[in-house]
């Protein structure tokens, strides 16, 4: 129960041994982040800036890396109620229409599958491993600080969160990332992307289950579904005019979409000739940070490595955050949670440094930069080797977090 005080409440309170943790941003990541924790035995909440639990945009891709971590937090039917399942037949298209390869759509053995989830449909679905009594809307970051034993966020409103841990999970405009390193500026990467979902019966010759990858010089196309296949998901990426360098979002233009995409293959101008509204943002990621960590307070997902969509992973990267920071502090004692987040922040960076660069690099393969069509087309024939290292990576089964355990007399 949370503790009356004259001007605030702390909303999160110490329970003898068991560890408390409050979550700050009620998105994929904090959501994620909370209930891996509390599957750790870990008492977290989530504080969330907007009134209510939401997202805006439209899909995001939920890969075999993080669907299989979803599993075990008993969402297995949920996801495969709200998602689109993506299987055999994914490909990857010239804009001509000539298929050049199959895109990697499990982990190895062919177990662990791919979803696409509308955003919304994502959060819905992760609330339901978070008790409703732990999610706190209306809750705007203003400030932060720790001593040797407790650490303390403050609210908008006027609210104090205390708690052994605090998890930073608010995004590429994180505001408590100030509080651990100095905030990096975003990396504008030149393109905007055009986002928006479409009715499946509208595009009655769309083949069904699967995600696929056309690609012209300078810009490309992915559609992948939604809703158990009820909504296609497309995201239309282009440059960026000096008008869209101006703004992260705002909203597209139909026909400049079309225009932007004339001389692909019947497919795609077909599907675009269907599209009444769309959205587009600017495509930014940061440098890698110097730290994810201070003391009892570590970043996690956009807020320590904001990526490019270009390999799908941003979603999935936080998610494997989230469960990767649940194993240690799993059997963490309270003084022992900096150095705890200091190896958490070790082990992953090897891993996200890496995603985030390739992610890079991939859209610059799709959209033929630096390279030719043919030379293009080789990359993506070998990418399957990235794939699998993507998605056979089972977080939980990572040694370094799984033996882990505090250095004797250090905090």
């Amino acid at each position: 129960m949370p503790i009356l005080a004259t001007c605030a409440y702390y909303a999160v309170v110490r329970s003898g041994e068991v560890l408390t943790a409050a979550v700050v941003g009620g998105g994929i990541g904090g959501l994620a982040a909370a209930a891996a924790l509390r599957r750790a035995g870990i008492e977290a909440s989530v504080y969330e800036q907007a009134p209510a639990l939401g997202e805006v945009g439209a899909g995001v891709l939920l890969g075999p890396n993080s669907v299989r971590l979803l599993h075990r937090l008993g969402l297995a039917g949920a996801i495969d109620e709200t998602g689109g399942w993506v299987g055999e037949g994914s490909t990857y298209y010239r804009h001509d229409g000539t298929r050049v390869a199959p895109v990697m759509t499990t982990d190895s053995a062919g177990r662990a599958l791919m979803y696409g989830m509308h955003r919304a449909d994502l959060i819905d679905v992760l609330r339901r491993a978070v008790p409703g009594d732990r999610i706190h809307p209306g809750h705007r970051a203003v400030s932060f600080d720790q001593d040797a034993r407790t650490a303390r966020v403050r609210f908008e409103n006027g609210t104090i969160a205390q708690a052994d841990v605090v998890i930073a999970a608010d995004g590429i405009h994180s505001a408590m990332q100030r509080f651990v390193t100095a905030q990096a500026m975003p990396v504008f990467s030149g393109q905007v992307s055009y986002r928006g979902v479409l009715e499946t019966a509208r595009v009655p010759g769309w083949p069904a289950r699967v995600f696929q990858v056309w690609m012209g010089e300078g810009r490309h196309i992915i559609v992948f579904p939604l809703r158990a296949g009820r909504l296609l998901n497309f995201v239309c990426f282009v440059p960026a005019d000096s008008q869209m360098r101006e703004s992260w979002s705002a909203p597209g233009d139909p026909d400049a979409l079309r225009a932007a995409f004339e001389g692909f293959a019947a497919p795609v101008t077909g599907l675009l000739r269907q599209i009444d509204s769309t959205f587009w943002w600017g495509l930014y990621d940061r440098e890698p940070l110097a730290e994810w960590t201070r003391g009892r307070l570590a970043l996690l997902g956009d807020a320590a490595h904001p990526m490019l969509p270009h390999l799908g992973q941003g979603a999935n990267q936080g998610i494997e955050d989230a469960f990767a920071v649940a194993a240690v502090l799993k059997d963490a004692a309270p003084a022992n949670v900096p150095a705890a987040l200091r190896h958490y922040a070790r082990v992953r960076r090897r891993r996200t440094d890496v995603v985030q660069a390739n992610s890079r690099v991939s859209g610059q393969r799709y959209d033929t930069v630096n390279r030719t069509a043919d030379s293009r087309d080789r990359e993506l024939m070998d990418t399957r080797t990235l794939r699998a290292w993507l998605y056979d990576y089972d977080v939980e089964a990572e040694p370094e977090l799984t033996s882990w355990t505090a250095p004797p007399g250090r905090s």
